[in-house]
């Protein structure tokens, strides 16, 4: 009995040895991923709008969430990004949003317009078809 002990006592010791118990081992740096920023499409009243309007997320990658009843796709006025068709509920993929001066639209829904600002000051005036009127 006392051999299986020793033994056991010996094997404990081993293990502690090989996986760094008693020492100390350097931790690696934690990282904390940023959030993306987010324009929401929402449904206000049976006003289907953009938030934040205008947007001063230019230069950024940038994730619109659906938080509407119907479907939604995003398209800049230029063509240069479509986020494909988001449900409700849903977030679109990742997109590059250019900088100050940009305005986008829903496709299904073209009377949904949107501007990315430098922040300060008034949007963007919107210009091209989807903006007549408003």
């Amino acid at each position: 009995m006392r051999l299986h002990a020793l033994a056991l006592a010996s094997i404990a010791g081993v293990l502690s040895v090989g996986c760094g118990g008693g020492g100390s081992t350097p931790s690696s740096p934690s990282t904390t991923p940023t959030p993306t920023p987010t324009i929401t499409i929402v449904g206000q009243n049976g006003a289907q709008a953009f938030s934040p309007n205008p947007a001063s997320f230019g230069g950024q990658t940038v994730v619109f969430r659906n938080n509407d009843s119907v479907v939604h796709r995003v398209v800049l006025n230029d063509g240069s990004v479509d986020t494909g068709d988001i449900a409700p509920g849903a977030t679109s993929r990742a997109v590059a949003m250019p900088g100050s001066g940009t305005n986008y639209h829903c496709q299904l829904h073209p009377g949904m317009i949107g501007a990315v600002s430098s922040g300060s000051g008034p949007p963007p005036p919107c210009t091209g078809i989807y903006c007549e009127g408003y």
